[in-house]
């Protein structure tokens, strides 16, 4: 099957087959690159995907993908960026080897086409014109043949004419002969003519036009296996990265199998283990007995030494029933007279009754029933001053040892910052020995450099070093004392709480006996206010970074009193003292005389000037 054969006579409409073909492959050139587009903005969609939920660093993101949940995710969006990077590839190579290598065949096809299609009609025109000759050639021997017949019949006409003379048939006779001649040679011109044509023609169907549609048989033959191999590699392209793809995705199955719900909830404690315990139960507080009632073991007035379960402040392995609790709240509970506040003096001088008349003799009520309206109560926030410092912990000012912290998170927190001290010591004494190396390479081989020129370098080096190892220290003792290596002040209070605890039965019989206080009112044996104050010291370890109760105003001394209850402070008449919580109706200021006194006195004999702003806080 040839073209040159079958469609010698097709030349117009394989010229426009061709012209489709080309059009075809640059439609397919198309495609491709479209494709490459594609892939290209779905691998970058892919990226940003993966970019946008990426954990920020430094951020509290960071932390939760230690749980193996968070790890899968962030195993998934890793093998998703290398997932896009795989579709970069492909676009790069279709670019490549098929965009490229295919726009440089178009241009070779369109060039070989065009020359095949010029001498096409090259030899067309050639032919055309032999056919043009051979119809002058045929005309002109047409011609001449007529005009020889017509001479002969004028020849033989005068000829046979008596009438015309001898010399007018001679010339007859010899203009005929001359046209006879004329056909003769015009017919020998055509017969030549019109052998060169048929063999121009044979030729020209039968050599040039079958040579020139083979060879354009031949290029669309070649354009159509080049468009077969160029599908067959836009197939390849993308099986080539299907096995990466695969192990992108046996990634992903990977990490979500390695998730372990059993260590994320460990995680879960490490992260919010606060090292409290839980409170133990609370004792029935017996009512019935007026006057000796029994103060149950869970109140913080507990009698030392009794069988029952106690619950102790002092050390942090034990139980903390309110281990929140504020310590400026706490203290005032803990310090604030029980009794109702002595009447004013009725004489109008303060020394006729130097500590007013006494109040009558009340049964003091038990230390637990403080706790109690302390936890009904709603938390108040005393000033701005207060709040300004609730803001910064907020806002991430924390204390340099995690003191805010609870004692598990805090140990933690410790131990982490003392690893990034040691990493950074020891990348400081590398570079330390790396100088020292330098050096003695310059002190063998002075042409490399100056010793000397290292000296500050060095000497910069060795303060970092020491710098940090103090860093170090410090933190180090705070993460002993935390995890009890070493004496704390709770350690004090422990052991202070113990010696109470020895105590026989017969003195926890003597804790209920009453005894006057000396303005009368009633207070409880000495060994409960030793307890209370044991547990005071407790619970200054636990909040000793709280800070004390701001002034909301001053007040002036009306009278003299002499504060001889436990939370009362003495006051002189005429004396101005700083109001740190106005009556809450129990008829009781408290008031600060300096930073380390501070005490109760009765709001009648005192005149209060609260501040408006503290006030309105």
């Amino acid at each position: 099957m040839s073209w040159g054969i079958e469609l010698w006579d097709q030349f117009d409409n394989l010229e426009k087959h061709t012209q489709w073909g080309i059009d075809i492959l640059e439609k397919y050139i198309k495609f491709v690159k479209e494709r490459t587009e594609i892939e290209l903005s779905y691998a970058k969609q892919l990226r940003n995907l993966s970019k946008k939920y990426q954990p920020k660093k430094n951020s509290k993101e960071e932390e939760e993908y230690r749980y193996t949940a968070c790890k899968a995710f962030l195993s998934t969006l890793n093998e998703m960026n290398d997932y896009a990077g795989q579709h970069e590839v492909i676009s790069e190579n279709m670019t490549s080897q098929i965009i490229v290598e295919l726009a440089r065949y178009v241009q070779e096809l369109k060039q070989e086409r065009k020359s095949h299609f010029h001498d096409g009609r090259k030899a067309q025109q050639h032919i055309e014109t032999c056919w043009k000759q051979l119809e002058s050639s045929k005309r002109r021997f047409e011609r001449d043949c007529k005009e020889a017949d017509r001479a002969q019949q004028y020849f033989e006409k005068m000829d046979a004419d008596i009438n015309v003379t001898k010399a007018d048939v001679e010339k007859a006779r010899q203009q005929a002969q001359t046209r006879h001649q004329m056909a003769e040679e015009s017919k020998a011109d055509y017969s030549s003519v019109l052998q060169k044509f048929n063999h121009e023609q044979h030729e020209y169907y039968h050599t040039h036009i079958p040579n020139i549609f083979q060879k354009i048989q031949e290029m669309e033959e070649r354009r159509i296996v080049r468009i077969g191999e160029s599908v067959k590699t836009y197939a390849e392209l993308d099986r080539q990265v299907i096995p990466i793809i695969g192990k992108c995705l046996d990634g992903i199955v990977k990490a979500a199998e390695s998730i372990d719900p059993k260590n994320d909830s460990q995680l879960v404690v490490e992260a919010y283990k606060s090292g409290f315990e839980p409170p133990g139960d609370i004792e029935f507080e017996d009512y019935t007995q007026p006057m000796k009632r029994t103060v149950s073991d869970n109140s913080l007035s507990n009698s030392r030494g009794e069988g029952k379960s106690e619950l102790k402040f002092g050390g942090k392995s034990k139980g903390k029933l309110w281990p929140f609790i504020k310590k400026n709240k706490l203290m005032s509970l803990l310090t604030s007279p029980h009794q109702p506040p002595p009447p004013p003096p009725a004489s109008a001088s303060p020394s006729a009754v130097p500590n007013g008349p006494q109040s009558p003799k009340q049964q003091k009520e038990p230390l637990s029933h403080r706790f109690n309206e302390f936890m009904t109560s709603k938390p108040k926030i005393h000033c701005f001053r207060s709040l300004k410092r609730g803001l910064s912990l907020k806002l991430g000012a924390t204390p340099e040892d995690f003191s805010n912290l609870p004692p598990e998170q805090r140990r933690k927190k410790l131990q982490q910052k003392v690893d990034e001290l040691n990493k950074e010591i020891q990348k400081e004494m590398d570079q330390r020995d790396a100088i020292t190396k330098m050096k003695d390479v310059y002190l063998k081989n002075p042409q490399m450099g100056d010793p000397s020129s290292l000296d500050h370098k060095l000497a910069e080096v060795s303060q970092n070093i020491e710098k940090l190892r103090l860093e170090a220290q410090k933190f180090e003792a705070w993460l002993a004392e935390v995890e009890g290596r070493l004496p704390a002040r709770s350690d004090q209070a422990r052991r202070q709480s113990g010696m109470y605890e020895t105590q026989n039965a017969p003195s926890v019989n003597n804790c209920a006996q009453d005894r006057e206080s000396p303005d009368g009112s009633y207070t409880e044996e000495q060994s409960q206010e030793s307890e209370v104050k044991v547990l005071a010291t407790d619970f200054d370890d636990e909040f000793d970074d709280e800070e004390p109760l701001p002034a909301i105003g001053t007040c002036k001394a009306l009278y003299t009193f002499e504060g001889q209850n436990e939370g009362t402070i003495s006051v002189v008449e005429g004396e101005t003292l700083y109001v740190i919580e106005e009556d809450k109706g129990d008829g009781w200021t408290r008031i600060r005389r300096n930073e380390d006194e501070e005490g109760y006195v009765p709001t009648s004999y005192v005149e209060v000037y609260l501040d408006k702003n503290a006030k309105d806080c």
